[in-house]
């Protein structure tokens, strides 16, 4: 029983650390750019984007395929970053194709389509049902790719099309509403949306005492999916509704 209730800390007192810097970063930066009105919906889907189970599924197989290689700390995060990195700018290069899309997307539709893929999303998450594509090729890449920063880079890239049946609602959703704004908005809000999509990996990697920690404790985010995904679900209904009051 004690051990379930360190776990259960540790569990929170990481959760808590990813809301606060989500929080804090996001509104920092739409204040200072005279958007503080967006904030909640801003929220509602990156973090509801960054918190889904497949994230963590698949960072979960990174991390059990580094700790058989016996690497370094130092080492870990080096092969580490370089894998968000590139999970960071593939994510970002898919959010300028769909912005183009998007653009040409009624908000009503997009309201829509937050609606259905926030009711799919729970959904899924209650029967347990996994949404992640192509798990076996992330599995034999993981163990197949060196442990070097141009390994982590390719898992990276190669990993990035596994998560887009997981975050193409909230994404395209987030995409539909800053495509009416100028494209250098567009930009930058992209990338600030991208920062808090991989920032719970980023925590995980710095934050954990070491290799062992944070498998497990990416391991027990993905024990929690269903939990999570009712959350993300729940969050992009919630910015349907909002779309659908503002159409």
């Amino acid at each position: 029983m004690r051990l379930g209730e360190i776990i259960s800390k540790t569990e929170v007192k990481y959760l808590l650390l990813i809301l606060a810097l989500s929080f804090g970063i996001s509104s920092m930066v739409l204040y200072l750019l005279g958007m503080e009105w967006f904030i909640p919906q801003f929220l509602a889907l990156a973090l509801g984007d960054s918190i889904n189970p497949c994230t963590f599924v698949v960072y979960t197989l990174f991390l059990i395929a580094l700790s058989v290689r016996g690497l370094s700390r130092r080492r870990l995060y080096i092969v580490g970053l370089s894998f968000i990195v590139a999970v960071y700018v593939s994510y970002y290069t898919l959010g300028l194709g769909l912005s183009l899309i998007a653009g040409r997307i009624p908000l009503r539709w997009a309201g829509y389509f937050a609606l259905i893929f926030g009711a799919y999303t729970i959904l899924t998450g209650i029967m347990e049902r996994s949404r992640v594509v192509g798990k076996g090729l992330v599995r034999k890449r993981a163990f197949s790719e060196k442990a070097t920063v141009v390994g982590g880079l390719i898992l990276g890239l190669t990993v990035s099309t596994t998560l887009l049946p997981c975050s193409a609602g909230p994404y395209l959703v987030y995409a539909a509403v800053i495509s009416r704004t100028s494209t250098p908005m567009v930009l930058l809000m992209l990338a600030l949306y991208n920062l808090i999509f991989v920032l719970p990996l980023t925590v995980i990697l710095l934050t954990m005492g070491g290799l062992r920690e944070s498998k497990e404790f990416s391991r027990a985010m993905v024990r929690h999916s269903p939990e999570l995904s009712v959350v993300a679900g729940t969050l992009l209904i919630g910015m349907g509704i909002w779309l659908l009051s503002i159409a």
